[in-house]
Order: C-alpha cells, then sequence, then structure tokens
C-alpha cells in the first residue's frame, strides 16, 4: 500500500523509512501479537497491556539485532508510535485502512458489534493527507456496500 500510495501523496516522503517504519511495525506485532483496536478503545488497562507489551518486544528485537541496526530499528518503532512526522502518519494511516480492508474481505458473521461503526471511524487517521481521504473513501464503499447488502442501517451506524 505504501509504495502505491506514495505517488499520490501531496508532499515528498522518505518511502525506504516508511517501509521499514511499517515492517518494524508488523515485527512488533509478530512478536506480541495484533491486538484489534476494539480490544482496546476503550480499556485503558488493555491499552497500557499492550503498549507495555509492544516495548518489551520492540526492545528485545534490537538487544537482539544489537548495534546501529538494532537502535535504527527502535527508533522508527518509537517515530510510528508517536505518530508526528509524515512517514508515521502515512503508516499509521496505511495500517488502519488496511485492517478496515481486512474486515471487508471477512463475512459480516464475523464482525463483532463495534466492527460495524469502525469504517466510521477511520478520518482522524487519514484526515490530514488527501490521498489517504480518498483511499478511505474506497474502502468505506466497500464496507458499505457489504452492509447495505445485509439490510443494515448505515444512518444507525454513523451516529
Amino acid at each position: 500500500m505504501a509504495i502505491m500510495i506514495e505517488k499520490h501523496l501531496t508532499k515528498p516522503i522518505d518511502l525506504e523509512k516508511l517501509l521499514k517504519m511499517t515492517i518494524i511495525h508488523d515485527l512488533v506485532e509478530a512478536e506480541v501479537g495484533d491486538i484489534p483496536t476494539f480490544d482496546t478503545m476503550n480499556n485503558e488497562i488493555k491499552k497500557n497491556m499492550k503498549h507495555k507489551n509492544e516495548i518489551r518486544a520492540i526492545e528485545k528485537i534490537r538487544d537482539m539485532i544489537g548495534g546501529i541496526l538494532g537502535n535504527d530499528m527502535y527508533d522508527l518503532w518509537m517515530e510510528f508510535e508517536e505518530k508526528e512526522t509524515y512517514e508515521a502518519k502515512i503508516a499509521n494511516g496505511l495500517d488502519k485502512l488496511e485492517a478496515q480492508i481486512q474486515h471487508n474481505e471477512a463475512d459480516l458473521s464475523t464482525w463483532i458489534d463495534i466492527e460495524f461503526k469502525m469504517c466510521y471511524m477511520l478520518d482522524k487517521h487519514v484526515e490530514f493527507e488527501p490521498a489517504l481521504m480518498e483511499l478511505k473513501k474506497l474502502v468505506l464503499e466497500q464496507a458499505e456496500q457489504k452492509l447495505i447488502k445485509a439490510d443494515i442501517d448505515l444512518d444507525s451506524l454513523k451516529s
């Protein structure tokens, strides 16, 4: 997704950095498990535990690799987590959109209640970049088509 969106972004981006950031983010999730947002969004205890586990994972990865490369990986993961740089914001936005794409591909019977509303919660992750907003629009349209096909009232989900 990062490679394909690059030419549509409104600002230049360090693509190598973005790709490294997304891969390192996924390595940490592979180490501790990818805990869905809906499991932590309304639970500070679970959110804090997830963050502590991820910090332990990136520290383990850093120490296992060692040297400059280990430290660079640690720094890129921290940058992703802080979501302040353009690359980190793009990586985070793509991560959220990719999760929704997975939901869109999954059978609706596998969705839990919050997942019906989550497709309307993506703006805060992508609104800073018009290209991501356009991609979000396409992802949302796909989700809505799936929901409409199942006779689910979209207006009840938007509030």
